[in-house]
């Protein structure tokens, strides 16, 4: 089953009202209290294993409070637990919102994505290098090594998560790192291509315009669209849900990093066309990428709320 350990520094003052409000929920479970044992910030200190289905009313209950202000709330994974009071409350309290995700986790990650250290920029520049050997010998396999690499996706949802909350620094921020890393990334795989190009390394088929990779990334067309608006989904849903892994990263990297790679390469050569093709294809895939995430979030927020309030209004009526 799914749970999660809430571990949270209650003021004093507030301690009863706290306690009440998690006793009152079938869905928490463990419920421990040590009065007066924390410091930094001082308080009492208050522990319970929530089911997720039930973990985001629980935790907005408790931010309600005032704790995040004047106390603070930790949450831990549980990876394993034994119980047959969790699972009897299980059956008969979640129903449909066994997998329910907790926002706050699903916010932490897109947060802890959304941070741009030298080795955001120093990775796009990479699987832009790999790309542009990768279009330049015609190897898919080296454009799937690029987008492997690519870390262009956490920019993106962070963008996704400051339109859904309205926060302005957060979409700068994240619009500005998309900008500054393509704009390395296709700087270099333009002096790349153009040292490959000046020693005459270039295989004779791409010399030939004989250029497979490429044409299937410079030319945006309804398929393009199709696939940019399946990674969108596919990709909130997937960090909804924790199922990120590095074939996701292929899948929403198949829209961005090959254009990028292109754009350089395709100028090295004097492709004009096909430089003009790769940069409409990253600019739609990105800006289809964040609309698309933006509107699944959205989307998820108001169908589990609906679940929501369907499960609150059948425990007011088992009540009434």
């Amino acid at each position: 089953m799914d749970m999660i350990r809430v571990r949270a520094v209650c003021p004093p003052d507030l301690t009863e009202r706290a306690m009440a409000l998690l006793d009152a929920e079938p869905c928490v479970l463990n419920l421990h209290l040590q009065p007066g044992r924390v410091r930094n910030p001082d308080g009492d200190a208050i522990q319970c294993d929530v089911l997720t289905g039930a973990a985001n009313e629980v935790l907005h209950g408790l931010r309600d409070l005032g704790l995040e202000r004047r106390g603070s709330i930790v949450l831990d994974p549980v990876d394993t637990a034994f119980s047959d009071l969790a699972t009897r409350v299980w059956a008969e309290e979640l129903g449909g919102r066994l997998r329910a995700p907790v926002w706050e986790q699903v916010e932490a990650r897109i947060r802890a994505e959304g941070s741009y250290p030298p080795s955001f920029y120093l990775f796009l520049v990479i699987a832009g290098l790999i790309g542009a050997v990768g279009i330049i010998t015609n190897s898919q396999i080296l454009i799937v090594a690029a987008m492997v690499v690519g870390p262009e996706y956490g920019a993106i949802t962070s963008v996704a998560l400051g339109i859904d909350q309205q926060a302005l620094p957060r979409i700068r921020q994240g619009l500005l790192a998309l900008l500054v890393g393509f704009l390395l990334a296709v700087a270099a795989t333009l002096l790349f291509a153009l040292l490959v190009r000046g020693l005459g390394l270039q295989p004779e088929a791409f010399e030939r315009g004989v250029r497979p990779v490429s044409n299937l990334i410079n030319t945006p067309n309804f398929f393009s669209a199709v696939v940019a608006v399946l990674a969108g989904v596919v990709g909130i849903v997937s960090l909804t849900e924790a199922r990120t892994s590095a074939l996701l990263g292929v899948f929403i990297s198949v829209t961005t990093i090959p254009a990028g790679a292109d754009i350089g390469v395709s100028v090295a050569f004097g492709s004009w066309d096909e430089a003009w093709g790769s940069l409409f294809q990253l600019l739609l895939n990105i800006v289809v990428l964040i609309l698309v995430g933006t509107g699944t979030l959205k989307c998820q927020r108001a169908i589990w709320r609906r679940v929501s309030e369907r499960r609150y209004g059948r425990a007011i009526g088992r009540t009434s």
